[in-house]
């Protein structure tokens, strides 16, 4: 959390030193955006990870990760069209991979097990998967708003999801000494929301120059539900493909 922290507030500082000089210049309220697009695309990839987390829960062996894909729309503010305050729709989804253990979501039992399986029977890639319907929300500056392609932009927002499904995929079955079971091709899914928080409150920001940016958030909800497991957040940080 200490790290997005520290991202938003390079975006606050960022955007002060580049509005100086320009703004005594031109008066941001009268500019004329009815050409600039109201609506876009954004896409969202990168690293996921979750903290405070037990030593029991063990990730790693893979590229833990996300990737979203919203539906935005853009309303700048009349009085200084450097700002403008963007919100939409859309799909987000995390894969979270672990390091020789099995995560039971199909167990009986009121916390979701999770399993050191060095000396046991496990797979060589396993993940846990997550996808949300989300609803993000934005304020964001432009240094450039007439001209997006050539501006530096920040943003800070929040967004809430519902989970949607959530299952787990384990590839490759292994014995203790890492001799297949039933061969490299065998994979097994799981499929439940039984133990995974439905849903998920994260706070969100961004920082890029034309369509490219850096993009980070932290879910402040925890992942499990409450006795489901440890009390664990969602931290990402990745990049930002976007037309605002």
């Amino acid at each position: 959390m200490k790290r997005l922290f520290l991202l938003i507030t390079t975006f606050v500082a960022l955007g002060a030193t580049a509005q100086t000089t320009e703004t005594k210049k031109k008066d941001w309220s009268k500019i004329d955006l009815s050409g600039r697009s109201k609506d876009h695309f954004m896409i969202q990839y990168g690293a996921d990870s979750w903290t405070n987390r037990p030593d029991s829960v063990r990730t790693g062996n893979g590229f833990s990760r996300h990737f979203n894909f919203y539906v935005m729309f853009d309303k700048p503010f009349k009085n200084n069209k450097k700002f403008s305050l963007a919100y939409g729709v859309g799909i987000g989804s995390s894969n979270i991979f672990f390091d020789n253990v099995n995560v039971n979501i199909k167990s009986t039992s009121l916390r979701l097990p999770f399993t050191k399986a060095d000396s046991i029977n496990h797979f060589d890639k396993f993940k846990v998967t997550n996808i949300y319907l989300d609803i993000p929300v934005e304020l964001r500056y432009y240094t450039n708003p007439e001209n997006p392609a050539k501006s530096w932009k920040f943003a800070i927002g929040a967004k809430i999801g519902t989970l949607l499904r959530a299952h787990t995929k384990g590839k490759n079955l292994v014995d203790k000494n890492n001799q297949t079971v039933y061969g490299n091709s065998f994979i097994q899914k799981e499929v439940t929301k039984k133990y995974f928080n439905g849903t998920a409150l994260a706070i969100t920001g961004r920082v890029g120059y034309g369509i490219i940016g850096l993009q980070g958030s932290y879910q402040f909800s925890s992942v499990l539900k409450d006795g489901a497991g440890p009390s664990m957040n969602r931290f990402t940080l990745g990049i930002s493909i976007s037309g605002l």
